[in-house]
Formats: structure tokens, sequence, C-alpha cells
């Protein structure tokens, strides 16, 4: 099978004309990387991947164990859809190998598989689909607006209703089925969400997705960016990541013989969740400028809380339609599109199987707004809140059991660094509110 699978790669490449392939792979951050080969080097990659040198590599290998090697995972090798004429360019996603090409302990994929095997072993397949949200601004040097639209508004001749039409077509093109995109609440503010599917095809479509909007915007002569929060006074970009797991084609979080047609498992999973959630908060939320959006007002959840139709929880179980058993799934909604999908999607599972394992009671829903409720009466209902800023979420994340096992020791150790790094640079940063508002009375 393995021999058959080169010799199909092999022939496409020559049928289309292939004359360069990148070799895709993330950093520990989710930066999208990659080295480039020629043609003519197909047929060692095929048998043996790409050694490339790790070392500078955002959380990969220190110098003294750099050599690593690029193994392309061929199921996902698709054309560029700009690629056209003899000089075609492909890419293909790849899995990290180190030391007698073994899995890499610092590749984000890697860990992603390694939770995936541990909910198969349960008899358990995670299907995730997020809502990923972001901005089209003028430039990349400064926040303006191309469109003053807002939610599902209808802008005739609008540029950003075109730049998501051509995002659409091009992720066509890849095979990358998507579900919807409209206007979100923000002006220049807008939505693209994949077609629901098992999450590493859906972290390497997340990835694909962040590009395709990027570079359909640059096409234009406009900037694209998932930054969490990008402007004052406007909601920031969230990243909804709706989840179940199946076991075959049944749908496991669906029960008939529950109130609120929740399974155990799906209860066990979403009480794992709550009770980890501060834990995991860094890596769904990893950047100093992604808790300025997780704030009151702006639909963005603060406290950890579960409900059906309340949207100022955390986690919401939209309303189940009679007959369609497969939709029944938990919404997570503090998540950011500038998170790494695979390390996201491998701590939100994690934490889920811990409480499906050690059997986690779910706490009663809270329908109510939560942002209008006093603070005794969030105290009343045990109501505890997400991290305010990165340093108290990576905090919790150092003191996490789950989150070492979860990204292993190699990738735990180098993430928790990087981001006290990145609060300690943030902290002594003197930003342009502290000018504006001290500079002239103190």
């Amino acid at each position: 099978m393995h021999s058959e699978r080169q010799a199909r790669i092999a022939q496409l490449v020559k049928d289309e004309r292939v004359k360069h392939i990148q070799l895709w792979f993330t950093d520990i951050l989710g930066n999208l990387k990659m080295v480039e080969i020629p043609e003519r080097q197909l047929a060692s990659v095929l048998q043996s991947g790409a050694p490339f040198d790790g070392s500078s590599i955002t959380g990969y290998a220190e110098i003294e164990e750099s050599d690593i090697v690029a193994m392309p995972d061929w199921d996902t090798f698709k054309l560029l859809p700009w690629s056209s004429g003899n000089e075609k360019t492909a890419f293909v996603f790849c899995d990290i190998l180190g030391r007698d090409f073994a899995p890499f302990e610092g590749d984000p994929r890697w860990v992603l598989r390694r939770q995936l095997d541990r909910a198969a072993a349960m008899g358990l397949d995670f299907y995730v689909g997020p809502e990923l949200e972001y901005f089209y601004f003028k430039s990349p040097d400064k926040p303006e607006a191309i469109d003053e639209g807002g939610y599902f508004d209808v802008l005739p001749d609008d540029l950003g209703n075109d730049l998501r039409k051509q995002t659409m077509r091009a992720l066509d093109k890849l095979g990358i089925p998507m579900e919807a995109s409209h206007h979100e609440v923000a002006p220049s503010q807008h939505e693209i969400d994949p077609h629901y599917d098992k999450a590493l095809v859906m972290a390497d479509r997340v990835m694909v997705t962040r590009l395709i909007v990027k570079e359909v915007a640059a096409h234009n002569g406009v900037h694209a960016t998932f930054m969490p929060k990008p402007v004052y006074g406007h909601a920031g970009s969230g990243m909804h990541v709706h989840q179940s797991l199946f076991r075959g084609s049944d749908n496991a979080f669906f029960s008939n013989d529950d109130p609120n047609h929740l399974s155990e498992i799906a209860q066990g999973f979403i009480a794992g969740q709550l009770r980890h959630m501060r834990e995991i908060t860094s890596v769904l939320n990893q950047y100093v400028n992604s808790f300025k959006r997780l704030v009151p007002g702006y639909e963005a959840p603060v406290y950890i809380s579960w409900a059906h139709r309340n949207r100022t929880a955390l986690i919401r179980v939209p309303l189940y339609i009679q007959g369609k058993e497969s939709t029944v799934r938990a919404e997570v909604r503090n998540p950011d599109p500038a998170a790494n999908p695979y390390l996201a999607f491998a701590v939100l599972l994690a934490a889920g199987l811990e409480g499906i394992e050690k059997g986690y009671e779910l706490p009663p829903s809270v329908e109510p707004n939560i942002y209008k409720m006093k603070a005794e009466e969030r105290d009343a209902m045990g109501l505890e809140a997400l991290p305010n800023n990165l340093y108290e979420a990576i905090t919790a994340t150092k003191n996490s059991d789950l989150v070492r096992r979860a990204l292993g020791d190699h990738c735990f150790e180098r993430f928790v660094t990087n981001k006290l790094n990145e609060w300690y640079e943030y902290r002594e940063y003197v930003t342009d509110y502290e000018i504006k508002r001290y500079l002239r009375q103190l």
C-alpha cells in the first residue's frame, strides 16, 4: 500500500508538471514553516523524508540535537491554488522525526496524534469544527477597516465579501470543504467555518485556511490578521470549537435517556474541560493580546461554566433537533484563531478524556447572562473566572500535570518557557495607553 501511494504521488507530480514541493510543518506556536525541494528530489523524499536543521525552529531541538527529518504525510498532498503553468508548486504536511526516525516529541502534530491514539484506545474518534474569525485591514501597520459592516450584513460591492468568496473558491480548489462564511460583528471582521471533521484533518485545514485567507488578502492589496484583539472597543476574534466524540458512525455524545440528550460520555467530557480549563487556557489563548478579548461585554467567555443557549457561558451545548443525533456537540468558546490548532485540540481532548476516565460530575448549567450577575451571585454558584492575563494562565499551566502529560515533557517545557519570556518582555514594554494617560499629568 505504501509503495502504491508513493507511485501515485510520483505520477501526479509528473502529470501536473510540479516543479517544487513545499514540505509543511509548524513550530510550537503554530507558525507555518516549510522546506522546499525541487521535483528531482522527490524520489529520495518519498523513500526517507527530508532532513533539516531544527535548531532555529521555536520549540524544536537544541543545537546539539538539531538533525531532524520532515516525513511527508502524502495523504495531505495538494497543489497550491495559485499554482499554474509549467512551474507548479505543491505542498504536503509532514510529521517530524528525530533520532532513529522515531516521532519527534517537539512536533505539535505528534502531540495531537498521541491524544487521538488515547481516544482511539477507548473506541472513540474526536471530531471538531472551528469557527475562524479574523479582520481585514488596509495595511499591516494600522488597524484601518475596509468596511463598516456588522453581523451577517450584506454589503453590495464590498471588498470584504468579495475576499471571502475568493477564499472559499481557493479552498474548494484544494478540496477543503467549507460550512459557511459571513461578516462578523465588528467592522471589517469576518468568519469562515471549515466543515466538521476529524481533529488531525481539521488542524491541517486550519493551517491551510489561515494561509489562504492571508494570501488572498495580500493579492488584493489588503492585510488579513488572526490577531485576537486588534481594535479597542470592538469584539475580538475567536475560534469557537464545536466538538464531539464518535464511535464509528454513532455520535457518542447523544443519549435519548437524558433530558438534555447528553450521554454520560458527553457529560464527563464537558466536566473534564471545565475542571481543567484554567490549566489549558494558555494553550487556547497563547498570547498577551489574547486576554484583551476575554473581557465581559463582547460575547467572549470570562467565567468557567456551561449552558445551552447562553452565549456568555464558556461551553455551549447547541439546541438538539429531533432526528439530528449526529449534531449533538459541545462548543467551547474561549479559544482564539491565533492558537496552534494541533496543541489546542490536543489539550481540549486530553481534558475531556480525563473527565470521562475519572467520572467527573457535570455541574448544573448556567442559563442566565453571567455578565449581568453580581459577584456574590457568581460566587454562590461557584463560578470561577478564566485567567486574567498570560502570566496567570501560564502559571496554571506550569503547575498542571494534565497539560504536561498531554504535551509531553519536551513540548511542555519549551512552551512554558516561551510564554513566560513573552510575558516578561511585555511587562517591561511601555504602551501608548500609559504615555497618553500619565506622561503629561505625572
